[in-house]
């Protein structure tokens, strides 16, 4: 059964990775690997000698002496114990999972609410230069920057939004979305709220706001201005292509200025007040969503009902991507699973033996997200290296942050940015595989590197 466990998770693991290939969509097939895996675990009776001296199990054991006393603990026969076990560790997991998971739907509700109130236009409505590579260069620093305070994947979608109606040349526009992608990545690593990676580890406690800020800001801005320079020095053989001018749109709402303060204000917000209360960031995060709920509701009073509905939280609610936080849910409870049945740890074990250096694991993990789907990924990480040998804002989860961030701008499939950017812009994997990986990997590399330096 041990055995099957570890098959199923690989084979989920597959599903997913190969989700465009087989037409399932990876939600459901993340959903089906955690349930089933929890499941087997429950009626696996082989396991049960590899919990005997995990530091899990001693704790539960503990915790039941002091419910029943030892007495009667040592009574239980070892499969009652292994079932209490496993549901005494799903809760712990599913807790921490939750956390995650309040977070990402009160962060996609406040940005969604911005950008049904023109928020965004605020911003993109200020871009006005002719000059393409100057253009290039403002697109990508305000992606950079964007990212680092909304999702990577709703920079990508407003930013490649903007170029569709500011360059009129394709060929130039699939360059200039290629260099969203990467700049949309690297500028959601340096912050824990701009990529789901970076949060899962702020939120888990394994690292710290103003020190990842700190440490990974340079690295990050590196992984973007390498690929930058290079694209912009090819921009320059072509001085024949100019930006389109920008087509009419539809009078920006009063209420935008307002929501994009208020909005961007919430979410960075939500690190200071962990800070200050103590409290979970999850607690921040909707704190923040329920007070854009309230000065939603005032808004617009002239409106129908069935009409301002769209500029508010219910609204929003409506459109946020459900199934991306089921997906986060089914492959966080499998990687949970295989962490309480101490799968994990032993990788780890063998990893270490392997390459003796986290550093050299650690950069194979951020090429790795190039095929693989980022977040289960950082969830294993998390599961095999504990934080009484890493410590808080230890190198290995800083590392981790950097290049489970920016590893996925090198293959168009390797992250969620360049998965949106391939639909809009209909990108093909091969050009960006001759045009943009090398580029991708360069500044990838500049900023590991620059990153083990600055150690």
């Amino acid at each position: 059964m041990y055995t099957v466990i570890i098959l199923v998770f690989v084979a989920g693991y597959l599903c997913i990775a190969l989700e465009h290939v087989i037409k399932i969509n990876k939600t459901a097939s993340a959903l089906v690997v955690g349930i089933v895996c929890w499941t087997l675990f429950m009626f696996d009776s082989t396991s049960r000698d590899n919990l005997l001296h995990s530091q899990d199990y001693d704790t539960f054991i503990q915790i039941k002496k002091t419910e029943i006393g030892q007495h009667e603990t040592a009574n239980l026969s070892s499969a009652s114990l292994h079932r209490e076990y496993v549901l005494w560790s799903l809760e712990n997991h599913f807790g921490e999972i939750a956390q995650i998971l309040f977070f990402l739907l009160g962060a996609m509700t406040i940005v969604e609410l911005v950008d049904a109130n023109h928020g965004f236009r605020i911003i993109t409505d200020r871009i006005n230069t002719k000059n393409i590579v100057s253009l290039l260069w403002i697109i990508s620093l305000i992606t950079f920057f964007l990212s680092a305070v909304l999702d990577n994947l709703t920079t990508t979608i407003v930013m490649v939004s903007v170029v569709r109606k500011l360059v009129s040349d394709r060929n130039t526009r699939l360059l200039f979305a290629s260099m969203i992608i990467i700049a949309a990545n690297a500028g959601g690593a340096w912050t824990p709220i701009g990529d789901i990676t970076t949060t899962m580890l702020w939120i888990r406690g394994h690292i710290t706001t103003i020190n990842i800020m700190k440490m990974l800001f340079v690295p990050s801005m590196l992984c973007t201005i390498v690929p930058l320079i290079i694209i912009s020095l090819s921009l320059k053989k072509h001085p024949g292509i100019i930006s389109a001018p920008i087509s009419v749109q539809t009078p920006v709402k009063k209420s935008a200025k307002m929501m994009l303060l208020f909005g961007i204000g919430a979410l960075i917000s939500v690190p200071v007040f962990k800070t200050l209360t103590h409290m979970p960031p999850y607690f921040g995060m909707l704190l923040g969503l329920g007070i854009l709920w309230v000065i939603s509701e005032f808004l617009n009073p002239d409106m129908e009902e069935t009409e301002k509905r769209h500029y508010t939280v219910a609204g929003a609610l409506s459109r946020i991507d459900v199934p991306s936080v089921l997906f986060f849910l089914g492959i966080l409870l499998a990687v949970s699973a295989l962490e309480s049945m101490q799968v994990l740890h032993e990788f780890s074990r063998l990893l270490d033996e392997t390459f003796k250096d986290q550093r050299i694991i650690i950069t194979l993990i951020g090429l790795l997200s190039a095929v693989v789907d980022n977040v289960p990924l950082v969830a294993a990480i998390m599961g095999m290296y504990d934080l009484s040998h890493f410590p808080v804002d230890h190198m290995i989860w800083e590392y981790l942050a950097y290049c489970a961030g920016t590893g996925g701008s090198i293959l168009i499939i390797g992250s969620a940015a360049g998965v949106a950017a391939m639909g809009i812009e209909k990108i093909d994997f091969i050009w960006y595989l001759k045009k943009i990986s090398l580029l991708a990997l360069a500044g990838y590399l500049a900023g590991a590197l620059v990153y083990l330096i600055l150690l």
